[in-house]
């Protein structure tokens, strides 16, 4: 067998010396070197440059948000308030109003609305991605708002003023995108003006909801949620409390830590929780289903509740938020007020505030609940139909904001988020935030107003932020990323979300982006804590196509970026120390090397295709290759390489090594015979952009990506020594006739190595495409006894020689294994179809051998970005949720309809009715998300490589009677393992089977009940405003909702006599002192 190998090993080499031109490629670099110059990527200087670009940036955003912050806070201090205020006296664009006029079953067509709503035309804006108009604000009011509400017009009349703040701003900076003020009311304003993205279904945007506002609005949060489900809690009050929880964990960010109980007689955390978790997305998840598994039974224990609660909020052994303390108890009501408990825990300091719900519809004395808010520096909230779920469980944050307003300046303090998808299309953003706060006083003398008016915030776009980086000068496997307090990146190549979930943020850790070790464990946590650092690691990293790992050497290099939370870090590779800058100030030249782009010449010098890459700004793009370089060809006919408009390094690094490959055809491949020696085609690709594929019809069946650096084969030939063979990548069966057509080929490239002046580089990667068919003969007759012409000789049992691959395949597998488990090449006809695939699949006997005898390894990762189907839902929780249904004695009792049991209805009526797959539909799907068929899921990735063993091997597969013998051995400067066996007798060891495909995780990847008692580095913001000794707590909560008016009363009657369904008149739901 060892004579085989090395005859295959011999054979793959003189093709590769032969074709490949390797050495050839390396003469004409340096032939050629005064045309090109060697520079040298110094990281320490790269990165700090990046960093400081990047705080520029962010910089003038900065003193954009504070101008508008500053402007807001001024224009409604010296606003007036207005009772008697009226629709018609206020004029703005509603981003609504053209979608509403479009529905004709929109609530406002057909009762009318009486605000003067302008009609705009608008441009479209490539930096918006939208159609805006720079003249005007915009304005979102939230569906379950009342636009005619007194405090909604009293608010559009003072934020009218920002328009020529935001204006302003636009002229210092043009570079500026969305500008926004969320106010406390739900009224969200926005520059410049653009239609709201109207939702294929419920339009359920709040901006108090958003990531940004809810991180702008409060410092961090410990939250313990409490649920009553003593016996009286049942039915409808039960599901309004499963609703409410939910959409309370929505309110809560990652830089918060939260518990959920259930409590009677006793109290038990409703999940595998024990202890506060972070408020991210898995663990809300966890949460939300294990909701939905309460049961109401036993009788009410507020102490064992409360108990719990104070327990978790003083365990002071795990990571948490360490600023704001609050229970949020959810009951539909009781006597006991646990003074005793509070006294215990939380006074005389009250350093945990208490907000209480009392839900559904009951007759109880809610006294008791509002005296544990009021006694405990908290609210008192009512939620008695679906209606004010959304209102009442997030007006908590206006509580939380009064430290924040006392505080005054100290807390003017710029955050910035996390990724998140922005609601008007401009892809993955970061939000600079600054609060807002009230400066009003309610009269001479009187204290300081502690209201928080909303949060204004300016986003910036993410691939804002990638422009400032290097793009081409860090080779294929260079990158730069960057990450926040909590890990996550917020630059990575690997950040490629396939769905992104409208109402949560875009989290990936840092450590699920790349494939963890403990080496980036301490880098990651060194950037959290705001240091600087340089470090060489030995490490795994995944291929483009994530079917393989390599194990490599890289250098990371990351440094603070100052005045935000991020740490930006650079990753090079050794061999990208260096990189190649073409210098072609001879135009004859450049004449010479451009024609060789042109189609003409492809039928001499082979088919070229060039990396789709920004070179010009006038340059149309395509995905199209063909077309993309028909553009390129008609741009630079009309500019020079040298033009302004033009990315000069891009376009001299282009020309050059259209030059170099095209002598590398002349000097090599022009005068090969390739089907002597099987090849389908010969190609080199290069840093440069360009791929030469040659003879030109070869072209048509090149289906690798024209971007070098988004190539599989490139990346991985510049990460491993020798030759990389890419069998054809399949999850089917091939298709007998393509091979017989010949199209069917096995790549096989290398890297070719510079050595200039001391320094070395890999600017180019050359290779060979293998006809499989008549290499898999080639590779019978190379582990055959038998050399050159002679006839092959059966070995049978009683003759004097060895059996081999050629005339012993009936009793012999001989087959070729690439390093990640792949299938290239086999003595069995029969598995020629099945090339590509992984081994497991073809013999997954001998493959668990392998793994078993340690020729491969695994590793084993999770994908958090994966788009999935949608799952079938299940039974629990799944059911439509009731309504409040009154008795006809009910409808004939004129008292009825003046109880708050009838205001109840109508909401549950509108919400039920109207929105009655609110609470059923997936957010995404709800909010009108395109991708709503497919949800975010996990993905399990399993990857195999070479292992330990790198001589020749023996071993028997031990079945009992039906035993396998088998050899291995590696093939020297290749991926590949050749292995020859018995064929197995029978099927008695089919005693399992490798899997690498992708699968699904049901439970959302690994156990989050696991992973949670080993929690990731984290650090909180830096600021926390939590307390004020002058905070006025004396606004507590109300007993009563608003009154319903007597008209919507009456016209509800008639339509629910008539049997009509009926229209929303949605109403505000706000404090007393949200009057401003």
């Amino acid at each position: 067998m060892q004579h085989w190998a090395r005859r295959l090993e011999q054979e793959i080499d003189g093709v590769m010396r032969i074709f490949g031109g390797v050495q050839q490629l390396r003469e004409i670099y340096k032939d050629n070197r005064n045309l090109f110059e060697v520079q040298e990527n110094e990281p320490q200087k790269l990165v700090e440059k990046v960093a400081g670009d990047i705080e520029s940036l962010l910089d003038r955003k900065v003193q954009a948000l504070k101008r508008l912050a500053d402007a807001a806070e001024n224009f409604q201090k010296a606003h007036r308030w207005q009772d008697n205020i009226k629709e018609e006296d206020i004029l703005y664009y509603d981003a609504k109003a053209d979608a509403e006029l479009d529905d004709p079953e929109s609530e406002d067509v057909e009762r009318g609305s009486k605000a003067s709503t302008l009609r705009l035309d608008f441009v479209e804006d490539s930096n918006f991605k939208n159609k805006v108009n720079y003249s005007y604000t915009a304005v979102q009011i939230p569906t379950d708002i009342y636009k005619g509400s007194t405090v909604i017009l009293n608010e559009l009349n003072w934020t009218e003023a920002l328009e020529n703040v935001f204006m302003e701003n636009r002229r210092q900076d043009p570079t500026l995108l969305w500008q926004v003020f969320g106010s406390a009311t739900g009224v969200t304003r926005y520059y410049p003006a653009t239609p709201w993205r109207a939702p294929k279904k419920i339009d359920l945007y709040d901006v108090r909801r958003r990531p940004w506002y809810i991180q702008g609005a409060s410092s961090p949060k410990d939250m313990v949620i409490i649920v009553d489900v003593s016996g009286s809690v049942s039915g409808l009050t039960l599901k309004l409390m499963k609703t409410s929880v939910c959409e309370m964990l929505d309110t809560l960010s990652d830089d918060d830590y939260v518990n959920v109980a259930s409590f009677n007689e006793k109290a038990q955390p409703v999940s595998c929780f024990t202890h506060l978790v972070q408020a991210n997305v898995r663990n809300k998840k966890v949460f939300k289903e294990a909701v939905q598994g309460m049961v109401a039974k036993g009788t009410t224990g507020y102490k064992a509740g409360f108990e719990y609660a104070f327990d978790q909020l003083q365990n002071s052994n795990i990571t948490r938020a360490n600023c704001n303390k609050m229970i949020m108890m959810f009951t539909d009501g009781g006597e006991d007020r646990v003074q005793d408990v509070f006294e215990k825990y939380n006074w005389p300091n009250r350093t945990v505030r208490v907000f209480t719900f009392s839900v559904g519809q009951h007759n109880y004395d809610v006294t008791p609940l509002q005296w544990m808010a009021c006694a405990n520096k908290g609210y008192y909230f009512e939620i008695p139909s679906i209606g004010a779920i959304r209102i009442n469980t997030q007006e908590y944050l206006d509580v939380l904001g009064r430290p924040m307003v006392l505080a005054g300046k100290e807390a003017k303090q710029v955050q910035w988020t996390n990724v998140y998808e922005d609601a008007l299309g401009l892809g993955l953003v970061v939000t600079g935030t600054l609060p807002v706060f009230n400066l009003t006083q309610d009269g001479p003398g009187e204290k300081k107003n502690q209201l928080i008016l909303g949060v204004m915030g300016i986003d910036v776009a993410l691939n804002d932020i990638k422009r400032l980086t290097p793009n081409y000068t860090l080779g294929a496997n260079g990158y730069v990323f960057a990450i926040d307090l909590n890990g996550y990146v917020l630059l990575h190549p690997n950040l490629k979300p396939q769905t992104t979930n409208f109402r949560e943020p875009v989290t990936l850790d840092f450590l699920d982006a790349e494939l963890e070790d403990e080496n980036k464990e301490e880098i990651r946590r060194s950037m959290i804590d705001g240091n600087k650092g340089h470090k060489q690691i030995k490490t795994l990293v995944k291929s483009l196509d994530e079917r393989y790992v390599d194990e490599v050497m890289r250098n990371y290099t990351w440094v603070p970026i100052r005045s935000t939370n991020y740490s930006l870090g650079l990753v090079l590779p050794p061999y990208s120390t260096f990189y190649l800058q073409a210098n072609l100030s001879d135009q004859i030249l450049q004449v010479k090397y451009f024609e060789f782009l042109l189609p003409s010449s492809f039928e001499s010098e082979g088919h070229v295709f060039i990396a789709p890459r920004e070179y010009c700004k006038d340059l149309n793009a395509s995905d199209n290759n063909t077309e993309f370089l028909k553009n390129f060809i008609e741009l630079m006919e009309k500019v020079t390489p040298d033009s302004k408009q033009c990315n000069n390094f891009l376009l001299h690094n282009l020309i050059l090594d259209t030059g170099i490959t095209q002598q590398l055809v002349e000097r090599v491949w022009r005068d090969q015979d390739l089907n002597t020696y099987s090849l389908l085609a010969v190609f080199a690709a290069t840093d440069g952009g360009i791929t030469r594929v040659f003879p030109n019809k070869a072209a048509e069946d090149w289906t690798e990506n024209p971007e070098p650096f988004n190539a599989s084969f490139y990346r991985r030939s510049l990460d491993n020594h020798g030759y990389v063979f890419k069998p054809p990548h399949q999850d089917a069966l091939l298709r007998p006739l393509e091979l017989e057509n010949d199209t069917v080929g096995i790549l096989v490239s290398t890297a070719v190595e510079l050595s200039l002046g001391g320094r070395t580089l890999r600017p180019a990667v050359v290779g060979v495409k293998l006809d499989l068919e008549a290499w898999a003969e080639k590779f019978k007759v190379l582990a055959s006894n038998r050399t050159h012409q002679d006839q092959p000789q059966k070995c049978g049992p009683s003759s004097h020689c060895e059996m081999d691959c050629e005339v012993n395949n009936e009793d012999l597998l001989c087959v070729l294994i690439d390093d990640g488990g792949f299938l290239v090449l086999s003595n069995q006809n029969h598995q020629w179809d099945q090339v590509g695939r992984f081994f497991s699949e073809v013999d997954a006997n001998l493959m668990l051998a392998l793994y078993n005898n340690s020729f491969y390894t695994r590793k084993e990762s999770y994908d958090y970005q994966a788009a999935c189907a949608p799952q079938p839902p299940g039974n629990l929780g799944a059911a439509p949720r009731g309504v409040f249904v009154p008795t006809i004695a009910d409808f004939l009792n004129l008292a009825w309809w003046t109880s708050a049991a009838a205001w109840s209805l109508f909401q549950q009526l509108l919400y039920g009715l109207i929105y009655h797959s609110w609470f059923q539909a997936d957010p995404a799907e709800a909010e009108g998300n395109p991708e709503a068929r497919e949800s975010s899921c996990v993905m399990k990735q399993t990857q195999y490589y070479f292992g330990s063993v790198n001589a020749s091997y023996n071993a028997i597969i031990d079945c009992g009677n039906c035993s396998r013998l088998f050899h291995a051995q590696r093939l020297t400067n290749t991926n590949l393992l050749f292995v020859v066996a018995e064929k197995p007798l029978c099927s008695q060891c089919e005693t399992g089977r490798l899997l690498q495909k992708e699968t699904h995780c049901p439970a959302d990847g690994p156990e989050q009940c696991e992973l949670v008692q080993r929690p990731r580095y984290r650090r909180g913001p830096h600021i926390c405003f939590d307390y004020n000794a002058t905070e006025d707590t004396s606004d507590c909560g109300r007993g009563a909702s608003f009154p319903p008016s007597l008209g919507v009363l009456v016209s509800l009657q008639l339509l629910l006599l008539l049997g009509l369904p009926p229209r929303p008149q949605p109403q505000v739901h706000a404090h007393a002192s949200r009057r401003i």
